[in-house]
Formats: C-alpha cells, structure tokens, sequence
C-alpha cells in the first residue's frame, strides 16, 4: 500500500502518519512544499521512533511525484467526491492521496481524476476529518479488502496467553 500526502502542513500529523504506515508496512509519499521540517521534533514524537524504520519517499511536487511513478491509479480522498471510500477495490499497491490540512487536493487534481475521488461519509455541519484518523480509516479499509496482507492479527498479552481462555 502507499499513502500519498500533498503538501502536508502539520508534523504531528505527518508523524502519526508515518507511524500507521510503519505499522502495515505501507509506503508513505511526502510531496513538496511541507508546513514543517523532517528534523522537526513534533513530527519525531508523533512518529516516535519508528521514523527511521518508515519506507518514506520525497518528491519535489505533485509533476515530480506523477513522473517518478508513471501509470499508478491514485485514490484522491476528499470531501468532495460522490463515492465513499467503501464502494472502490483497493489492489495490493494501491496509491491513496490526501491533501494539506487547510485546503486538501486543488479541484484541478481532482477533476484530472474524478473516477478515482473518495470520501468518508460525515455529517452536514463538519468541514473534515484529521487528517491521521482520515488516512487510517480509508488505509484499513484497503488493507481488510486484500486481507491484511502479512500483518499480524493477534498480539501477545504481557502476564498471560491467549491459551488460557481458548
């Protein structure tokens, strides 16, 4: 899988980010210009130390990002498309797209890509989601749909085993 942020304007956010993608061994795709510096701390402590572990791909801008990954069909998540994130099949690459916190994906992007445009269903009176919980719930989605891949599905408890209840 691979998570594409244009233009992300929070390090928190990008480090949480980062963090999920860590997490289910998803790429993640920083575009040009960001809000923050990668050598910010608050992206270090949202990311926290998985950071280096993180598959993380830079690219000057969104032509940059197009040339250096011809003929991938993109995702673009936004609040404005007609189809929910559900009603689409996510193949195992699949690119999914967000844009900066303040103005997400430009309209001109969007309609270069209508077919391919998500949203998360929400109420009326809300403008958006954060930005890391957007990318989580649409991340997982693609991940349940191709079977969680080879992630792991159940963790170790710390004083006791899964065995003494089963």
């Amino acid at each position: 899988m691979n998570i594409v942020l244009l233009e992300p304007e929070i390090a928190a956010n990008t480090g949480n980010i980062g963090r999920t993608c860590c997490a289910t061994g998803t790429t993640l795709h920083l575009i040009y210009p960001l809000g923050f510096r990668i050598n910010d701390k608050t992206l270090k402590r949202a990311g926290m130390d998985y950071w280096d572990k993180l598959d993380v791909r830079y690219y000057d801008d969104y032509s940059d990002f197009l040339e250096k990954n011809p003929g991938v069909k993109i995702y673009m998540a936004t609040t404005k498309a007609t189809h929910t994130y559900d009603e689409v099949k996510y193949d195992e690459d699949a690119y999914i797209m967000f844009g900066k916190e303040s103005a997400g994906i430009p309209e001109e992007i969007l309609m270069a890509n209508a077919d391919n445009c998500v949203r998360i269903p929400m109420g009326h009176d809300m403008r958006s989601l954060n930005l890391g919980n957007s990318v989580a719930i649409i991340l997982y989605e693609a991940l349940r749909q191709n079977k969680f891949m080879d992630l792991e599905h159940a963790g170790e408890l710390h004083e006791h085993s899964w065995d003494e209840v089963l």
